[in-house]
């Protein structure tokens, strides 16, 4: 990725989260209507477990999980990429009592911004969370990233990264769907290519809009800015393979690489219309995350694994 794409990409990114710094919380977290974090209690189950006293948020936003992992002895960081989130990060963690260079500017695809605060831990963190972010992040990128995560730590430090579940489209019968099953699983381009024939190509062609007749191609409706901003389906917002992401932490030199799932949805969410209460409920219920069927029925899942001691 060149490095006029990378700035391009960042600003675009910066601009969609830059009037979401004081409600995004409010939103995504603490709002009734709001599906409840049950990522943030994931981690905070990890962090106890792990008996951690050093913890880097990477892309921590307005401290939407820094804010509600005020562990006791656990020492907190972050970074953000949008100015705007790190005003609100700093005011927020500040009410608790933590100092405002806690909090700093920066990218995950810079390694610098890793460690730009002046009392990080000398040999590294504890533990390193990184939520929200590899959605933006370009497929290139990715093991960038991973690789700057696994340097942040100390030996034997933990690492919780969280993605948007791709393979959650065999589930959602909607647009998502859609994509999977052309660009990933049937990859039509590649399969077009095979066609020897016009008659060929031409009954390919229908099979290939007779399946697009199967999906709500329509739903989820695309999300855009609050004013003049893009919103997040307007920039770049990737799904991720559970399968290909904990390969790639492998490739990294991570050991006890393991997939968590959370976010699972009872039925398909076209249909959480019909039965709104009872759609909240059930799935609720069904927080696992350890249950295989989270590989389907959950829309998100956190890569956890460790960094060799």
């Amino acid at each position: 990725m060149s490095k006029t794409a990378r700035s391009n990409l960042e600003a675009a990114i910066r601009r969609c989260y830059s009037t979401w710094g004081e409600r995004y919380y409010d939103d995504y977290y603490a709002s009734d209507s709001a599906y409840p974090p049950i990522h943030t209690d994931i981690v905070r189950d990890l962090l106890k477990k792990e008996a951690a006293s050093s913890l880097l948020d990477a892309g921590c936003g307005p401290a939407s999980m820094l804010r509600d992992l005020a562990l006791p002895g656990l020492e907190r960081y972050g970074f953000d990429m949008t100015p705007e989130m790190v005003d609100e990060a700093r005011r927020v963690l500040g009410d608790q009592g933590l100092p405002p260079e806690r909090v700093w500017q920066g990218s995950v695809l810079n390694a610098a911004a890793f460690a730009a605060s002046s009392d990080t831990p000398a040999g590294g963190f504890d533990a390193a969370i990184c939520f929200g972010v590899l959605p933006h992040i370009p497929a290139e990128a990715d093991a960038e990233v991973i690789a700057h995560l696994r340097d942040a730590l100390a030996p034997g430090g933990m690492v919780a990264v969280e993605a948007r579940n791709e393979l959650f489209g065999l589930f959602t019968l909607n647009r998502y769907s859609r994509k999977l099953f052309r660009d990933r699983l049937i990859r039509e381009e590649a399969l077009i290519e095979t066609a020897k024939t016009p008659s060929e190509r031409e009954a390919l062609t229908a099979a290939l809009e007779s399946l697009d007749a199967r999906f709500r191609t329509d739903l989820p409706p695309l999300r855009g800015g609050y004013a003049d901003e893009p919103g997040y389906d307007e920039v770049l917002s990737r799904t991720h393979n559970p399968f290909e992401l904990r390969a790639q932490a492998e490739a990294a030199g991570f050991e006890d690489v393991r997939t968590l799932f959370y976010h699972y949805h009872a039925l398909p969410p076209m249909l959480e219309a019909e039965s709104p209460a009872l759609f909240r409920r059930a799935s609720l219920a069904m927080e696992d995350p350890e249950d295989w069927r989270g590989h389907f029925m959950a829309s998100a899942f956190i890569l956890v694994a460790r960094k060799p001691g």
